[in-house]
């Protein structure tokens, strides 16, 4: 990749309407699908910060030495956001991005209710 086509990356944001409200409160289910992913996809992570809250929703964000996935649960209204951005730097990571949003998508059995793309 030279410096006249670098693009930094794909940057994708979803929110899912999910029915099974077990997934939507499992941080710890969700870590393991999330060690699978990283796994698979060959994606390194360099730290972890899940914070649960009270109606056992949760905050997770994975920073990765690519960059980052972040999700955020709405068990009260079966929802939530999913923000999976790869960077650019060795490699086009574009669909690797489209694929674990995917993997995700798959796991929680998800109805897209909103996708954006953003090529940073």
């Amino acid at each position: 990749m030279n410096s006249n086509s670098y693009s930094p990356g794909l940057h994708k944001l979803v929110t899912l309407q999910v029915d099974n409200i077990q997934k939507l409160t499992d941080s710890k289910g969700y870590i393991a699908v999330t060690n699978k992913i990283l796994n698979r996809y060959g994606l390194e992570q360099v730290g972890v910060i899940v914070h649960d809250f009270d109606n056992s929703s949760f905050t997770i964000s994975v920073c990765l030495k690519e960059s980052h996935i972040c999700i955020h649960t709405w068990p009260e209204f079966n929802q939530l956001t999913l923000d999976v951005y790869l960077c650019n730097y060795l490699q086009d990571n574009t669909q690797k991005v489209k694929d674990v949003t995917e993997q995700y998508i798959s796991y929680f059995e998800g109805i897209v209710l909103k996708d954006f793309e953003i090529n940073r």
